[in-house]
């Protein structure tokens, strides 16, 4: 059983994932666009792990759009994306939000449909290793 490690931005809190991730998906919504303010949200998700908030977790909010199953968690400070249970099956967490390396590769693509359109033509940009000057 793995054993990963996370915390927010600011370090107010941070938690403990005791157990297997079954997925990771890159989601490609429109409501992960938003919400990420990037082409895709990267999650991971288990039906099994067990999530044990080790500090801050009196700084967590979690905000559900109304009319959808669309959830997310964050810092109430930072404003990070923290693991989300407002499932009770299923336990999803941001793969930028772990401090411990992740091994498992993404499992697939999902809501490629709304695939932002600026998204295909990122293959092409130049590569920076810091912020150009």
């Amino acid at each position: 059983m793995m054993v990963h490690c996370g915390s927010c931005l600011c370090g107010t809190v941070s938690f403990e994932i005791n157990g297997d991730f079954d997925s990771f998906y890159l989601c490609h919504c429109q409501h992960c666009q938003k919400d990420t303010g990037s082409a895709h949200a990267a999650n991971l998700f288990s039906h099994s792990a067990t999530l044990m908030w080790q500090s801050g977790e009196d700084a967590v909010a979690s905000f559900t759009l109304p009319g959808t199953r669309h959830s997310k968690s964050f810092c109430k400070l930072c404003g990070s994306a923290l693991p989300n249970t407002q499932n009770a099956d299923l336990l999803v967490v941001p793969a930028g939000c772990l401090d411990t390396k992740i091994t498992m590769l993404p499992t697939a693509h999902i809501f490629s449909s709304s695939k932002a359109v600026w998204e295909e033509a990122v293959g092409g940009a130049p590569e920076f290793g810091e912020l150009p000057g």
